[in-house]
């Protein structure tokens, strides 16, 4: 596997002069926040590589679902190596992880082959924003539902993982956002909801890329290097970096202040979030 992200990051350089420096650090960055706050860094990922992918001749629209499923495809790589900082300390519950995955993958193929496959990019960015500029909002106030009740039995489970798969699947994130409140209000300490929020987005992100994979295959106005809508170059490049910094978050996440590295956090998220509301209301 090694190797293979070796030659896609070797494809990025001799076909893009500008992938080298700009995706490594977008990686370094992505895998950091991957483990220190058990989100996939589709959020930051996203705006970057439209912006990466528009300047270079691809069309709007396409470059934002080519965004959302390339940053989606790193998550995979970053996921594995978060999860095993968190598994080391003990806190993943994986008896969660494996009665959510059912639903999760239901809910991301209904995502990446049904409702992201139709919807207009334009609308896509729209989604996108709304739901980064929420989340943003939670997280700058620092809001955390009230511990309420046990997990829910496995038809529970299931509804939830598919609406987790599907969020996801549309927006190009790890799931972290809808996972570790929902967790946290199911009663589960906030460091073993970070870390099973990590350990799910391996599901995650391999369900929704081959849905993006099919959906997208033959599309017209595909770069080079493009597997459907996920664009390989650069999630060779990324994927090298980030699994370098997420063991590095996810040993952050357990002796840093996270309160206040979130509120800066979510205000560079509401900068995203303009960004891409600018991008989608262009398509219209």
């Amino acid at each position: 596997m090694q190797r293979w992200l070796a030659a896609r990051a070797t494809d990025a350089i001799m076909t893009f002069d500008f992938s080298l420096l700009p995706l490594s650090l977008l990686g370094l960055v992505s895998g950091f926040l991957a483990g220190l706050l058990g989100i996939g860094g589709g959020m930051v990922l996203t705006p970057f590589l439209v912006l990466i992918l528009t300047t270079h001749g691809v069309e709007a629209g396409l470059a934002v679902k080519m965004a959302i499923a390339t940053s989606m495809g790193t998550i995979a790589f970053t996921s594995i190596s978060s999860v095993r900082a968190h598994h080391q300390r003990g806190a993943v519950r994986w008896r969660i992880v494996w009665r959510l995955a059912p639903g999760i993958w239901v809910g991301a193929m209904a995502a990446s082959m049904g409702a992201f496959a139709l919807l207009r990019g334009a609308w896509l960015a729209l989604v996108f924003a709304l739901f980064v500029g929420f989340s943003a909002t939670q997280m700058f106030l620092d809001r955390k539902p009230s511990a309420a009740r046990q997990l829910p039995a496995l038809p529970g489970l299931f509804g939830a993982g598919g609406g987790i798969g599907f969020l996801s699947g549309m927006v190009g994130a790890g799931g972290g956002f809808v996972s570790v409140p929902f967790l946290a209000w199911c009663n589960v300490p906030i460091h073993s909801a970070i870390a099973t929020s990590a350990a799910l987005g391996f599901p995650i992100a391999v369900s929704n890329v081959i849905g993006y994979v099919i959906s997208g295959w033959g599309h017209a106005g595909l770069p080079p290097h493009s597997a459907g809508y996920v664009w390989l170059p650069a999630l060779a490049a990324i994927a090298v970096c980030s699994v370098l910094t997420a063991p590095l978050g996810a040993k952050a996440a357990h002796a840093l202040p996270v309160k206040p590295l979130k509120r800066i956090f979510a205000c560079l998220l509401y900068l995203l979030a303009a960004y891409m509301l600018y991008q989608g209301l262009q398509g219209f």
